[in-house]
């Protein structure tokens, strides 16, 4: 029993060391930029050696993947996915997807920004930030099709699903709430309508 506890607390100790390397880092690539922040300048801000640092992860691409995990996480995205799953309502379905997508904005653009910059320098990150999108659109494509009997006529799975990743587009939460000033609530309010309008049969 002694020494399931240490190994224990020595688990928990561990996470937390890797949750205060994660969010050091993340303020250090939105304030900086991922290209110009080291290794070093991570350990320093999170208080822990520089081989902490490399044992926890091994590279500044393995932190910005945790970075990654933990703000899908915290934006709920699978639970919402799910609840809109199991909405028969497919109007509000579709309001679901626009209030996850505004939880990943607004959480996360920043992480977005990050993965842009260092997609622009590092082909490694480019080849990964790709297959990213690309799993993205698969799962809006699975989405779309749940809903494919009452789409509007003439709109098949593969066109519904161009407009839905057109719509969400982080370029167009960018500009609405971040350089226009629009509150989250009247971005997801906006998308909903704009969703169900578009694919819709019976809006």
């Amino acid at each position: 029993m002694v020494v399931k506890g240490k190994s224990s607390y020595r688990e928990r100790q561990a996470r937390a060391t890797r949750e205060r390397i994660a969010q050091a880092a993340r303020a250090l690539f939105r304030e900086r930029g991922y290209v110009a922040t080291t290794i070093e300048s991570i350990a320093a801000s999170a208080g822990v050696a520089v081989p902490t640092v490399y044992s926890a992860f091994g590279s500044k691409k393995a932190i910005l993947e945790e970075i990654r995990r933990t703000w899908i996480d915290q934006a709920e995205v699978h639970e919402l996915l799910g609840e809109a799953l199991r909405e028969p309502d497919f109007r509000r379905r579709l309001d679901l997807a626009a209030r996850w997508h505004r939880q990943q904005m607004e959480g996360g653009h920043d992480v977005i920004k990050i993965y842009q910059e260092a997609a622009r320098v590092d082909p490694t990150m480019a080849k990964l930030r790709a297959a990213i999108w690309q799993s993205r659109e698969r799962e809006i494509d699975k989405f779309i099709q749940t809903m494919a009997d009452s789409l509007k006529p003439g709109l098949n799975v593969k066109t519904a699903t161009d407009i839905c990743v057109a719509l969400e587009r982080p370029e167009i939460y960018e500009e609405l709430v971040l350089a226009r000033g629009w509150s989250p609530d009247k971005y997801q309010r906006w998308l909903g309508r704009c969703l169900r309008r578009e694919l819709l049969a019976r809006p």
